[in-house]
């Protein structure tokens, strides 16, 4: 997946936003919450992607080819988990993880909030049926 693909994948995710920043990175937030980061590398020329995920999928993928914990993140006790090899894995599992990690932080957002952005509105009604 190119830069460009990146890009383009994430900004068709529900009430996001793009900013470049942390020297040249793609950075993707849901209400203001980082929730995808492309473009920090991890050899010299590999674009890597850099996900939230949750606590299980954070121990199973950090120790598949080609996926790590995410630099700086990570250490300091977030279950983030950057992908360096997309060969590995292929874009469509890479779009899955997006799209989870689209989901997590979104659901971190207070209920107000999802609610002014049009998000998670229909998973669950208020009295803890599925709508």
């Amino acid at each position: 997946m190119t830069e460009q693909e990146f890009n383009q994948f994430c900004s068709t995710l529900p009430a996001t936003s793009y900013v470049n920043q942390w020297g040249g990175a793609h950075v993707w937030k849901v209400g203001g919450k980082v929730f995808a980061i492309g473009g920090w590398q991890h050899n010299a020329g590999s674009l890597a992607f850099t996900f939230k995920t949750s606590q299980l999928n954070y121990y199973l993928l950090s120790v598949q080819p080609g996926y790590r914990p995410a630099p700086y993140l990570a250490s300091r006790g977030m279950t983030w988990i950057q992908l360096y090899d997309v060969s590995e894995t292929g874009e469509d599992e890479l779009k899955d993880h997006l799209r989870d990690s689209h989901r997590l932080v979104s659901r971190g957002l207070t209920k107000r909030r999802q609610k002014e952005l049009g998000l998670n509105q229909d998973e669950f009604s208020g009295d803890g049926s599925c709508a």
